[in-house]
């Protein structure tokens, strides 16, 4: 009687096995809208209008990515792109270092209530300052500049928020022993702390930037001229009516030829983002 009321208990194998199966699983979800995006965009034009089922069957050709070269303006809204989220990535890294370091080891007057206004940032939705963000920038005459596409990306609660609690990890025994050298504050921060928190920089800069490069809200409402569009609005604007035009094919080349970029940059820094989840600052 006692053996019949045992209760099952999976080995460790078993347990792998099932998370393994559930891993490959979301894997394959996650992956599919990639695969037939790929699929679209190696398919001729003219079999795509009578039907996207034919994305299974061969011939496959790579003619969509040959048009890019010649006939598409997605080079020119790649290099807005790139402007725009490089200088959003560039100016967030200093900024949120610099606010960073302040909040973490510089005694100010007002620091907690200041940390604590910056973090409302993280609450307030971007739509809840878009109109009066339009008309500033409007007096200004930024719209239709890199300018005007970048500064708003650089105002990042996040980005001080994180470099503050990094710096807060460092221990002050090592800014410590610097100020016994004589070195002044912001030799500290340069030469001691700044590379101490290169994980968290790292993992800040590939988020502002894919963020950057992402963005559709601003860019759509800030450039108004066709040679301003950045990829996201480029794109977008090339979907009108483009089973006529240009084909779906075509569109999904576009689309895979823009997510290179993020790509590229993802796999040449994941091993900084693995390092700063982990909490490796300092050894």
């Amino acid at each position: 009687m006692s053996g019949d009321n045992k209760t099952y208990r999976p080995d460790a194998l078993t347990t792998n096995r099932i998370m393994l199966w559930l891993a490959a699983t979301l894997s394959v979800v996650m992956m599919a809208p990639v695969a037939w995006l790929i699929g679209l965009s190696i398919k001729n034009n003219q079999e795509l209008m009578l039907g996207t089922e034919s994305v299974f069957r061969m011939p496959y050709t790579i003619g969509n990515y040959l048009n890019i070269l010649h006939t598409s303006q997605v080079f020119g809204w790649l290099l807005n792109s790139f402007v725009v989220a490089c200088g959003q990535t560039l100016g967030v890294l200093v900024l949120s270092s610099l606010a960073g370091y302040a909040f973490a080891r510089l005694q100010f007057p007002f620091r907690r209530t200041l940390f604590i206004i910056v973090l409302f940032g993280l609450a307030v939705p971007e739509q809840a300052v878009i109109i009066a963000r339009h008309q500033m920038f409007n007096w200004f005459g930024l719209h239709n500049s890199y300018l005007g596409l970048i500064l708003p990306g650089l105002s990042s609660a996040f980005g001080v928020f994180l470099m503050t609690q990094f710096f807060r990890a460092i221990p002050k025994e090592i800014d410590e022993a610097a100020l016994l050298d004589n070195a002044s504050q912001f030799r500290i921060f340069w030469k001691v702390m700044l590379p101490l928190t290169l994980p968290a920089q790292a993992t800040l800069g590939i988020f502002t930037f894919l963020h950057g490069w992402n963005d559709y809200w601003w860019p759509l409402i800030s450039a108004t001229k066709k040679e301003m569009f950045t990829l996201t609005i480029g794109i977008a604007s090339s979907q009108t009516n483009f089973a006529q035009s240009e084909g779906l094919g075509f569109l999904a080349a576009q689309a895979v030829f823009a997510s290179l970029p993020v790509l590229i940059v993802y796999l040449l820094f994941q091993r900084h983002i693995v390092t700063a989840v982990s909490g490796g600052a300092v050894k």
